[in-house]
């Protein structure tokens, strides 16, 4: 029989040859252990509160995702007691003091709880986290004692009764870990076949035909991602969340599945209750929680997307140091705005610790005017005067404290024949010089590289000879239609510069002129080098030509779908389009 709640509780208790043979130790190796817990405590377990003695141990390394971790031990206090210290009887030879007292009755084995605390390794060391397990370090042992002073009396009929009387045993092991939706997904899916994530699972190492000193519990892994969502849907914290899931999976561990019928969903719902009301932890159990999300939503169908949403980046280390990212047909969307989804995600990213670098056609003066609208731009920003960046194609590359690192100039001669050019085809032309934009005459086209694409306003320069003569050039851009671009003016100047100029093209609309062996691939490695940052530790989202050499550079490169052909070629991930968010989407998809 399905249990009423099976559509949204998605807790799973784990009993396969397989499960049972990923030992607790597996686990351990892919988290950071707080502490394994010592608590000792008569057989039939009296209530503590205080804990003390710290002492650090360290774990061995495990072959299943090759990691390590740190572990705190802790020996409790108050009834639990403390290791005696080995010095032995030290009054024994004083028998005149001794002779006639009766000795002591020997007292009854006590029974020690070890309590592994883990945090997963790809988790931040994030604030709350940290508090959290610190308090589950006291919380958890407090439930385990709770719940086995109800075992001998037991009334329930559809517990399976593998776990008894604990008093038989000398210790009790449980594990707890931490982690994020990713990690348990990965579990959920090598366990259990099913590939998404969910808030805890549990799985038992307890093999009753052994008849071991030890009672082997065994391991609850709880995503602290899908534990945050739920608790904003229920109205409480983290921390609670979590609690209610540490008594849903111990139950399990204990011999409850409400998966089997209706009955024992009953009874589980019942102790789950009495649990947490005698502890004093808020909110409802797990199961009354999602029977009471069934009776006033319908169950949304399991979605596969791996993107780590709004807050959840909280949840995740960045996989890469740097993100270098282009602007135009990039980070702005037609209209050539930032959009406040890709405004969001940019300081999130630099929030959670990634450094985001622009790397674009455009003049450090026009990045800093559109990025400024979004709140992007100065000291605290992603560009600056101060700040690292790739801007005019490569031609100019700013390192640490903005400071000049590479200025690339056009050949003169290649400067002059382009401006007669202009003045001859009334095309109009526009030359970069730095923080500045040069023209010969006015022209609509010209006002709209200030007005749409932000750029400095042109300065209309009254002879070639003088434009040439007032500043290093960069850079020329013709500006035409589509199609006049295309068919003439590309065609044209792909054969004129020959071997002393590049043409490159980043908007349809225009085409420019840019020394040989230009590109923002080269302006990136340069300043990767001067950063002394390797291209392993970099993301790159783009989507013209002229970011083609910057997304093979880069670990990953991610190209919009709104790119070109042969930049997408080249690209390691096509994304979404520049008007669909695609800087976002790439940042929650692949950056954590």
């Amino acid at each position: 029989m399905l249990s009423r709640l099976s559509p949204i509780l998605r807790h799973n208790r784990l009993f396969s040859a397989e499960a049972r043979a990923m030992t607790r130790a597996t686990l351990y190796h892919h988290a950071r252990v707080l502490q394994p817990l010592l608590v000792r405590s008569s057989p039939r377990i009296a209530l503590a509160t205080t804990a003390n003695l710290l002492n650090v141990s360290s774990s061995d390394s495990s072959s299943m995702f090759h990691r390590r971790f740190h572990a705190v031990r802790n020996i409790g206090g108050g009834d639990w007691k403390l290791p005696k210290p080995a010095a032995g009887r030290v009054f024994a030879e004083r028998r005149e003091y001794r002779k006639m007292r009766k000795r002591a009755p020997k007292r009854k084995q006590e029974l020690e709880l070890s309590v592994s605390i883990c945090i997963e390794e790809q988790l931040p060391d994030d604030t709350e986290i940290q508090n959290i397990a610190e308090m589950l370090r006291v919380n958890v042992p407090m439930a385990m004692k709770l719940a086995f002073n109800g075992l001998k009396d037991s009334k329930y009929k559809t517990r399976e009764t593998d776990i008894e009387d604990v008093g038989g045993f000398e210790t009790v092991e449980l594990s707890l870990m931490l982690c994020n939706d990713e990690f348990i997904c990965k579990l959920n899916k090598e366990w259990r076949g099913e590939d998404h994530p969910t808030d805890v699972l549990s799985m038992s190492q307890h093999v009753p035909e052994l008849k071991l000193p030890v009672l082997m519990m065994g391991d609850i892994v709880i995503s602290v991602e899908t534990a945050a969502r739920q608790a904003a849907e229920r109205g409480h914290s983290l921390l609670d969340e979590i609690r209610i899931l540490v008594i849903h999976g111990m139950l399990h561990l204990l011999g409850f599945d409400h998966e089997i019928s209706d009955e024992a969903e009953k009874e589980m719902e019942e102790e789950e209750e009495l649990l947490l009301k005698s502890l004093g932890w808020k909110g409802k159990g797990l199961i009354q929680s999602a029977y009471d999300i069934e009776k006033t939503a319908k169950p949304q169908p399991e979605k596969a997307d791996d993107r780590k949403k709004g807050d959840g980046l909280r949840f995740y280390r960045p996989k890469f140091s740097y993100i270098f990212c282009d602007m135009d047909g990039t980070l702005l969307n037609s209209k050539s705005q930032i959009s406040e989804a890709n405004a969001k995600a940019l300081k999130e990213a630099t929030l959670r610790g990634l450094k985001v670098v622009i790397a674009t056609g455009k003049s450090r003066p026009g990045a800093m005017r559109i990025l400024k609208m979004a709140d992007l731009a100065g000291r605290d920003g992603i560009v600056s005067e101060s700040s690292p960046g790739v801007f005019v194609q490569g031609l100019l590359v700013y390192g640490r404290q903005g400071k000049e690192v590479y200025r690339g100039n056009l050949d003169r001669d290649v400067c002059r024949e382009t401006c007669l050019y202009s003045l001859e085809h009334g095309i109009p032309l526009i030359a970069f010089s730095q923080d500045r934009c040069l023209t010969l005459f006015d022209h609509p086209l010209v006002d709209s590289l200030h007005t749409t694409y932000n750029e400095p306003k042109a300065e209309i320069i009254s002879s070639v000879d003088q434009l040439i003569a007032e500043a290093d050039i960069q850079k020329v851009i013709f500006m035409d239609t589509t199609e006049g671009v295309s068919s003439v003016i590309r065609p044209y100047w792909s054969e004129a510069t020959g071997d002393r100029a590049s043409v490159v093209q980043a908007q349809s609309d225009m085409l420019e002129i840019v020394p040989p062996g230009t590109s923002k691939g080269n302006g990136v490695k340069m300043l990767l080098n001067h950063l002394g940052v390797s291209p392993n530790e970099i993301m790159a989202i783009g989507d013209g030509e002229n970011d083609m050499e910057m997304l093979e550079l880069a670990s990953l490169g991610v190209v919009m779908s709104n790119g070109a052909e042969k930049t997408k070629a080249v690209a390691d991930v096509i994304g979404m389009s520049n008007d669909e968010d695609g800087v976002a989407d790439a940042i929650y998809r692949y950056a954590f």
